[in-house]
């Protein structure tokens, strides 16, 4: 009699999938084997099995330009063929150095420094060390701690999960592996948050109070930085902020001398009619900024930070250097992905039918 015999059907199909499951990939499911694809173009993917699929979701929000772009291809191979990999700690490239001039051209919001990682979740970690880095040079040590809010999705490395909230992500790593000096605060939902009758204007003040009385109840000289996406992404779906919601809370921030990190990897980059999503928000002027997904649309691994001045000039004051490194940091086939894609992005005017049409 066979062993499975016994078990509920749902058990017995699983095994049977498992048994199927061949590939040697740690793929997010064990259980099942992910459709293989065979080439994709345009907006559209083909499986091996021939079927052609829209793919609306640009990915994981990040094919902002469609796959199979020739300018992008011919980038990336003019780049293999001139310096495919160099160590940008002791180096820079072309492509790199290119890419930083479009990105800060005209220093956007006051920002004026691009540093260059593979992933959003490098992103973020990377702005995490720099607001703390900051705080260090700037003689205030004892700055300590993080504010982020709930609902909030920032990535999958540690320190990306300790201030994200995504409860099924975080849950086996919450007592062993995350960090433990991150506090949350309501996130800006209005379809959850907002009391019946409240205006725009008293939802973003009483959001911005319960931050301040966090910070007062921390200790707001024992806090590095607040963390926020201008609009919410991966764990609450597309939520944007009450008017006058981040204002206040740069407000919050510039009076008790923490730092304001926007993440951008999932809304930036134009989707939303503006080049950067916090733009419209009014005098934000964040102090970092990460990038990530459509800086690249998929064409080759690349996120960033964007650090404002302010940040930047304590570096340079104090040690004269960040203190972080990635082997493939500012990779050069990434930059020059990134650059091409971040050309056509201005040529076609992408942007612009953004707003026009709706992100």
């Amino acid at each position: 009699m066979s062993n499975t015999a016994a078990l509920p059907t749902a058990t017995q199909q699983q095994l049977q999938t498992q048994a199927s499951c061949t590939s040697r990939v740690l793929h997010p499911s064990l259980l099942k084997q992910p459709q293989t694809v065979a080439s994709a173009s345009g907006s559209y993917i083909t499986l091996a099995s021939g079927h052609r699929i829209l793919d609306g979701c640009a990915g994981a929000a990040v094919a902002i330009i469609g796959h199979g772009n020739k300018d992008v291809q011919a980038a990336i191979v003019e780049q293999m063929s001139t310096v495919p990999y160099t160590h940008a700690i002791a180096f820079t490239t072309r492509s790199a150095e290119d890419l930083a001039d479009l990105l800060l051209e005209g220093r956007p919001h006051g920002l004026c420094a691009a540093y260059f990682v593979c992933s959003g979740s490098e992103a973020v970690d990377s702005a995490l060390k720099l607001a703390r880095q900051y705080h260090v040079e700037n003689g205030q040590p004892g700055r300590t701690r993080l504010v982020a809010r709930r609902q909030a999705y920032h990535g999958n490395t540690i320190g990306a999960m300790s201030v994200g909230s995504h409860v099924a992500r975080t849950a086996p790593y919450r007592d062993a592996l995350l960090l433990d000096n991150v506090r949350h605060v309501s996130p800006a939902y209005d379809y959850r948050g907002r009391l019946d009758g409240e205006t725009d204007e008293a939802y973003a003040e009483r959001l911005v109070d319960e931050l301040d009385a966090e910070l007062r109840s921390l200790g707001p000289e024992t806090v590095m930085a607040f963390i926020a996406e201008p609009v919410g992404g991966s764990t609450a779906g597309c939520i944007t902020a009450p008017r006058g919601y981040f204002e206040g809370v740069r407000r919050v921030c510039d009076r008790y001398g923490v730092l304001l990190i926007l993440d951008e990897v999932m809304c930036g980059m134009g989707r939303t009619g503006t080049y950067f999503a916090f733009a419209q928000e009014g005098d934000v002027r964040p102090d970092l900024v990460t990038l990530g997904k459509g800086l690249g649309g998929g064409y080759a691994p690349i996120a960033g930070v964007l650090a404002h001045e302010r940040v930047i000039d304590v570096l340079r004051r104090g040690s004269g250097a960040f203190n972080n490194g990635h082997t493939y940091q500012a990779h050069p086939l990434s930059c020059a992905a990134a650059l091409a894609v971040q050309r056509v992005v201005r040529r076609d005017g992408l942007v612009a039918q953004c707003a026009a049409k709706g992100a």
